[in-house]
């Protein structure tokens, strides 16, 4: 574990187990450099890397990174096409880069939409690093927190057909466990970059009681620093979850 990110934080043993992350600001990013959108994509893969290499070095268990929403396919073909392109490719080189570090990669959302190339490079990939212990990268691809949450009533709803499950044994920690993310505790710390103040339809059960930090930073200039900047705003709240704390 690098000491040096670890010494930048007020409290070095208060590091979030799940962070999930709006990657926000690639379209604009490309603007600036006078290019198409599909260019800040490309430059964002250097994010993605900064951002998993420090969380696995910092000790974060799990780090959700909303890769593409269901409502990402509105967007322009040409840019779609691009990122499923990019997708295929990004999955495919950094492979050994997630074995010799130990990150398993797991992904969310509605997967059987996805490109059959994409669908099947995602699907080795996982395989692959099935037995790492390190930190687990879960990808939010074809992914919106209405989707899930209709997704899991409609399981629920076969279950109580079927008589294995009664409506009156419903409870917070059932439908927790019918989420895609089943399994993973709900993040502590919630990272949108590009200074949007939403949370664009991700994670709506999950995010219930998440710290969010936001950064004016356009996702393809995001650093370790700057994950540390938001880990040490984190570290410095008081999470009451709905109760008032003792002095």
């Amino acid at each position: 574990m690098s000491q040096s990110l670890l010494a930048q934080l007020p409290s070095p043993e208060n590091i979030p187990s799940h962070i999930a992350v709006i990657m926000d600001g690639n379209g604009r990013w490309a603007q600036r450099q006078g290019e198409q959108r599909i260019y800040g994509h490309r430059n964002a893969i250097q994010a993605v890397r900064n951002a998993t290499e420090g969380c696995a070095e910092l000790g974060v268990k799990h780090l959700t990174l909303y890769a593409f929403s269901t409502e990402n396919w509105g967007r322009p073909q040409e840019e779609v096409s691009g990122l499923m392109e990019l997708f295929v490719h990004t999955i495919r080189a950094e492979i050994e880069t997630l074995m010799k570090n130990r990150i398993r990669l797991t992904a969310i959302g509605d997967i059987s939409r996805m490109p059959a190339q994409a669908q099947q490079e995602l699907a080795e990939a996982k395989q692959m690093t099935a037995d790492n212990t390190g930190l687990n990268l879960n990808l939010a691809l074809n992914y919106s927190g209405r989707w899930e949450l209709a997704h899991a009533m409609q399981h629920m709803a076969r279950q109580v057909a079927q008589g294995h499950l009664r409506p009156e044994d419903i409870s917070e920690e059932t439908v927790a466990a019918y989420l895609n993310t089943a399994g993973m505790p709900d993040p502590e710390l919630l990272i949108r970059t590009s200074g949007e103040l939403r949370i664009s339809n991700f994670l709506l059960w999950q995010l219930a009681y998440t710290e969010l930090y936001i950064t004016e930073t356009l996702w393809p200039d995001f650093t370790k620093q700057n994950l540390v900047e938001a880990i040490a705003a984190y570290q410095k709240r008081e999470r009451r979850f709905g109760k008032v704390l003792s002095a």
